[in-house]
């Protein structure tokens, strides 16, 4: 992800959480996500060398960026551990099932492999089952780990999966 891909990539994403979340997470919280500010968000974000966040981006044929991934060190509260940490990944909802997803979630195993972390995880909505099966397809299984995430008043329950790499 260069730069360039941050106003792109702050789309994807926004509209990415307006599709997967609606009907789990507060819809006026939904509605009152900006482009412009998560643009701006991920701008600083990639500005910041050596946290050892990986940002990638998926393109169609024509250069579109289409999806993108962002993964580093698990965070355990402040402390950043050994094991790798899927932040995210989306694709834009009108490229679904385009094959996008499973690219970067394969890009980001392999260099999570490669950088020698012994386990990715991720955290993901518990009542998000298309996201729960796309992992479970990939070969991650939750591992009894759940965690409230709070949305404008509203505990929306996590669970944690994982996967050797």
């Amino acid at each position: 992800m260069t730069l360039a891909d941050c106003d792109r990539v702050a789309e994807i994403r926004v509209r990415g959480w307006q599709h997967a979340y609606r009907g789990m997470i507060p819809q006026s919280y939904l509605d009152g996500l900006s482009v412009a500010e998560d643009a701006e968000r991920r701008r600083t974000h990639l500005a910041q060398a050596g946290s050892g966040v990986v940002n990638l981006v998926a393109e169609d044929t024509e250069g579109e960026v289409v999806g993108w991934a962002c993964h580093g060190p698990y965070r355990e509260g402040e402390v950043r551990t050994a094991d790798a940490e899927l932040y995210a990944i989306y694709v834009h909802p009108d490229r679904l099932g385009r094959g996008a997803g499973q690219a970067l979630l394969a890009q980001s195993v392999a260099r999570c492999a490669a950088a020698g972390h012994g386990r990715l995880l991720l955290w993901v909505l518990k009542e998000n089952v298309r996201a729960r099966r796309f992992y479970e397809r990939a070969g991650l299984r939750p591992d009894g780990a759940e965690e409230p995430f709070a949305v404008e008043g509203v505990t929306v329950p996590e669970v944690r999966y994982a996967r050797a790499l």
